[in-house]
């Protein structure tokens, strides 16, 4: 692309992208436009692996430069989890010249309407495809995930999510025409005739506070959202992920000058260690919209104190899965096993609690008791595990401190049924490497609450005992209720079961995945058709993405005229 391009050029190159998007969250058919397989790249200007790989290395041990206005000091820290040091320092600001400086190119991105808005927020996401194999290694080294898991998860997965959300901004933009012509008859008088212009407005400076382990998946829906209806966007990542959000920031610019707008649009906040800058920002008058994934402590904070701003929050929840028979006893135990092992359970959709009868479960190999059931699931996790090569490749590693003393913890909680181990990593013997644990509880106990019923985010399941399939369903219903769910999974062969299951993830607002034994896990969401959260329990307010996680980011302000 030209070193200045116009809207008109963006609008050929990228609408038919936006109108397939468009027709896809109407159809929720599956549809990507970014490759997920490695190979795919390396041509068409985007980076090949090894490309991407020095890109990244490249990085390390300098001064990420942005140019944004205040900036007072370099901050930096980064520490992967497999154990090198980044090395990289970032522009800390100064808020009160930042801020003031964000909101100058308002008024030139209002103007210029939604469509113009979409294709330079879909020219971004061009640019950060063309360097997925680069995000990938940021992703990685700043998350713990796997290097296929932060390619995809952090690359085109997290491309797709901010698509997704720039389709339904302009959806909801587009919904009231930009001008109307209104006459009301009046009788043998002559009609009242007015000319009316509606007009998207954003609300204001948008702050994206990043989360530690998917920084760009579940940064990019907020930040696509508020910037497709007219908001500038502060990105405060986590202090331990900065550099794949620095990254997109640093794109983010570079298309917002060659399409003639102002780069400080899109802004970034680097923290000094422990300065605790996502209070100080979230209470700014300035600041209208936030995004938040993380702990329920702070997002249950912001919620209360960002009284100026719509609030956004992907909190914390206790998912379960419902364990009462199934028709693929060994279909099910693998698609379990490979759930909560994936990423070592540091994923906000992992399951934790399965609820399984006491008497045991009927399934296509006969009875399976309690106790059966449990034993078999340790088993094909250490099946699954047992190569050391192949269980890096699916734990990754662990993403900080708080979840390997957790891990820990576990095993005094109940019966450990399956054991934690160490792994070593061939590449990087620094990684905190640790298979899951599975802790058999009794749900009739009440000492057992304490643990069934608080997140213990990280590899950590427990195999609760439950009375039967009602008792389970009342234990679900109860869990999602008080302690909010982003999945819920379900195994049944009986229809009133699901029946009732269904109903129960109904009237408390929770996402169910029903008997899946295959190649789709409870945990994995798809952009354009799987809604991320319900925004209908206490894990989040709000889904990824839907009409109410963008209608409200702007307004729309009328003018009207006599004809």
């Amino acid at each position: 692309m030209a070193a200045e391009v116009t809207a008109q050029q963006l609008i050929a190159k990228h609408r038919p992208t936006l109108d397939q998007a468009l027709e896809t969250i109407r159809t929720r058919a599956y549809w990507s436009p970014h490759p997920e397989h490695p190979k795919a790249y390396g041509e068409d200007g985007s980076l090949s692996l090894p490309e991407g790989k020095a890109a990244f290395d490249a990085l390390q041990g300098t001064r990420f430069e942005l140019d944004q206005p205040g900036t007072d000091d370099w901050v930096g820290g980064e520490v992967s989890p497999f154990g090198p040091e980044l090395g990289i320092t970032y522009p800390h600001p100064d808020i009160d010249t930042l801020l003031p400086a964000m909101r100058a190119g308002m008024r030139a991105w209002r103007d210029a309407g939604a469509e113009t808005r979409a294709v330079v927020c879909l020219e971004i996401l061009a640019r950060i495809s063309a360097r997925t194999h680069e995000f990938a290694h940021a992703v990685m080294h700043t998350s713990g995930q796997a290097f296929m898991m932060a390619f995809q998860a952090g690359g085109p997965h997290a491309q797709d999510r901010g698509l997704e959300a720039v389709a339904y901004a302009y959806e909801e933009q587009a919904r009231t025409p930009g001008t109307a012509d209104w006459n009301k008859p009046q009788g043998k008088r002559d009609p009242l005739a007015m000319t009316k212009r509606f007009t998207p407005v954003g609300r204001g400076i948008s702050l994206l506070i990043g989360c530690n382990t998917f920084p760009t998946w579940n940064g990019y829906p907020g930040l696509f959202a508020s910037l497709a209806t007219g908001n500038p966007v502060l990105v405060k990542p986590h202090p331990r992920a900065v550099l794949p959000l620095a990254l997109t920031v640093r794109i983010a610019r570079d298309v917002l000058t060659e399409a003639g707008f102002d780069a400080n649009l899109v802004c970034l906040a680097a923290e000094r260690r422990d300065e605790g800058i996502a209070k100080t920002l979230a209470t700014r008058p300035e600041i209208k919209i936030i995004d938040y994934t993380g702990s329920s402590e702070f997002g249950d904070w912001l919620e209360a104190n960002a009284r100026q701003a719509q609030v956004y929050t992907e909190k914390a929840g206790v998912n379960t899965v419902v364990v009462e028979s199934t028709d693929d006893y060994k279909g099910m135990l693998a698609n379990l096993a490979f759930s909560l092992s994936l990423y070592s359970g540091q994923m906000c959709t992992t399951p934790q609690n399965l609820l399984i009868p006491r008497e045991g479960i009927q399934t296509d190999a006969g009875t399976k008791s309690y106790d059966d059931v449990v034993s078999d699931l340790a088993a094909s996790v250490s099946g699954l595990l047992g190569d050391d090569a192949r269980a890096n490749g699916i734990l990754g590693a662990l993403v900080n401190p708080d979840v390997k003393a957790r891990l820990e913890a576990a095993s005094g909680l109940g019966e450990v049924a399956l054991s934690s181990k160490e792994v070593t990593h061939p590449d990087f013997p620094d990684a905190v490497v640790r298979t899951p644990v599975i802790v058999k509880l009794d749900g009739a106990k009440p000492d057992a609450e304490a643990a069934y019923l608080s997140e213990c985010f990280g590899p950590v399941s427990f195999a609760v005992a439950v009375d039967s399939a009602a008792d389970a369903v009342r234990l679900l219903g109860r869990t999602v209720r008080t302690k909010g769910a982003m999945t819920v999974g379900a195994y049944t062969t009986s229809e009133e079961v699901a029946s009732s299951i269904e109903e129960t993830c109904l009237e408390e607002c929770a996402q169910l995945s029903l008997n899946l034994t295959g190649g789709v896990y409870v945990n994995q969401t798809a952009a354009f058709s799987d809604f991320h959260g319900s925004g209908g329990n206490p894990a989040a307010n709000a889904a990824l993405c839907d009409g109410a996680f963008v209608a409200n980011r702007f307004r729309v302000v009328e003018i009207r005229k006599d004809a």
